[in-house]
């Protein structure tokens, strides 16, 4: 799934529930509420699973460079954490992205998303509020691009 206008409230209460399941504190589903009301939510990936969803990933329109986007967050519900299923959520993104030729940032562990499709190499030279040790991008080329990064307002929330 990838429609970021989503108005079902029983899709929107299962990815608030995962959320709070996967962290221990409500930031990142508040975060998701407000990417979607400031209108800045460009897809929501999910993994299905028999009992409802166990994976979940938010890309939002980040303020700049245009046309990239910021991966955040990438949950998957404890229970089935360690299984494989965020490795599976990642290819989707990254798919997703590919197929849109979009650019996408994500601020993380360089281990776990660079063995995941994401480089922090290819993140070298930008410039942003968070360190850059531990951004990393992913979508079409090779180049290490000189950019600065602003995120979409409602990560101002987060700092």
């Amino acid at each position: 799934m990838d429609n970021p206008q989503n108005t079902n409230p029983g899709f929107r209460e299962s990815v608030d529930k995962l959320l709070r399941a996967a962290f221990d504190a409500a930031g990142e589903a508040d975060l998701v509420k407000q990417l979607r009301n400031d209108g800045d939510l460009a897809g929501e990936i999910v993994l299905e699973g028999k009992k409802g969803l166990i994976g979940y990933a938010a890309l939002s329109n980040m303020a700049a460079p245009k046309g990239w986007l910021c991966l955040a967050p990438v949950a998957v519900v404890p229970v089935a954490q360690g299984l494989g299923h965020g490795k599976t959520l990642l290819a989707m993104v990254i798919k997703w992205a590919a197929e849109r030729n979009a650019t996408v940032v994500v601020l993380g562990s360089p281990d776990y998303y660079g063995a995941n499709g994401f480089s922090t190499d290819r993140a070298a030279r930008l410039q942003t509020r968070y360190p850059v040790k531990y951004t990393l991008l992913a979508g079409p080329g090779d180049d290490v691009p000189e950019e600065t990064l602003i995120y979409p307002a409602a990560f101002d929330d987060l700092d």
